[in-house]
């Protein structure tokens, strides 16, 4: 999978590379690394990345732009690219150059790799579970701080779909909104006049509030933490005038019972927040 063909904010993604790079060494390397001085500076080797698990593999472009930064001469052979399945024990990366630059880069480049691929084997594992329901599984703003682009884009190399990137590209009426405003109503009016182009999102409780959504023209609906008989029924009532998100409660033992319902598709906080970093590894081979 290539990140420049994946997300329309493809161009903000570069950035958020390119930064999260300079970030990551200027907090590892500090004012240098005293424990590569160790080594010859003349010394060269190789080096290869193997994950002792099976996993997605996620965060090239990252690792890329880090040991660009660090040593252009280093040289990077990738066995595998973003949204492909590694099996453990599998070397998915050789690389070769200065030995100081290897071993200052090494943990860097795992971090970002371990946790991205975490994020993709997460959603893959979510998105096999209702492959043939076809209903999208959506992501949250619930990501790593400093690391929203990042997650979103690997969400998608796990085969899932992003939900709003932030507070920016989409209205989602929320219940503090609907009580500040007045009602389901006046909100979603007044998105309209805010940007009709952008899509509205009313979150809702109850079948009242469902009734309220669609009669206000919402595109979306998210129905909160609804029963399974309460989401067939909301199917029902929506007859696809309006988009229906399920949201909470979503767990891989519930997902499809819940994309079972009839739903559109489906959110998860789970795929970016509650993840467990995959076991890389990288070996000096000489």
């Amino acid at each position: 999978m290539d990140y420049q063909d994946a997300l329309p904010y493809h161009d903000k993604l570069i950035e958020e590379i390119r930064a999260a790079a300079a970030r990551l060494l200027a907090e590892d390397l500090g004012p240098g690394d005293i424990t590569a001085q160790l080594i010859p500076s003349d010394a060269t080797a190789c080096a290869r990345v193997i994950t002792r698990e099976d996993c997605v593999l996620c965060g090239v472009a990252w690792v890329d732009e880090l040991f660009r930064r660090l040593d252009v001469t280093v040289s990077l052979n990738w066995n595998a690219a973003d949204g492909d399945h590694l099996e453990a024990g599998q070397v998915f990366l050789e690389l070769r150059g200065s030995a100081r630059s290897l071993l200052t880069g090494e943990r860097a480049a795992l971090n970002l790799l371990q946790t991205l691929s975490a994020t993709a084997t997460r959603t893959r594992h979510y998105a096999d579970l209702i492959q043939d329901t076809g209903v999208r599984l959506l992501d949250t703003r619930k990501t790593l701080p400093g690391m929203r682009l990042a997650q979103k884009y690997a969400v998608t190399c796990g085969g899932g779909h992003n939900h709003r990137i932030g507070l920016w590209d989409a209205f989602l009426i929320k219940e503090n909104h609907i009580a500040a405003c007045g009602g389901i109503e006046a909100a979603v009016r007044e998105a309209r006049n805010i940007a009709r182009d952008l899509p509205v999102e009313v979150e809702v409780e109850t079948f009242a509030e469902l009734d309220q959504a669609l009669a206000a023209g919402a595109d979306i609906i998210m129905l909160d933490n609804f029963s399974l008989d309460e989401m067939r029924e909301a199917v029902q009532r929506s007859a696809g005038r309006a988009t229906l998100e399920a949201s909470g409660n979503v767990e891989e033992t519930t997902l499809r019972a819940i994309a079972e319902t009839g739903v559109d598709c489906i959110s998860s906080g789970a795929l970016t927040k509650d993840i467990k970093a995959i076991d890389l590894s990288m070996r000096i081979i000489q």
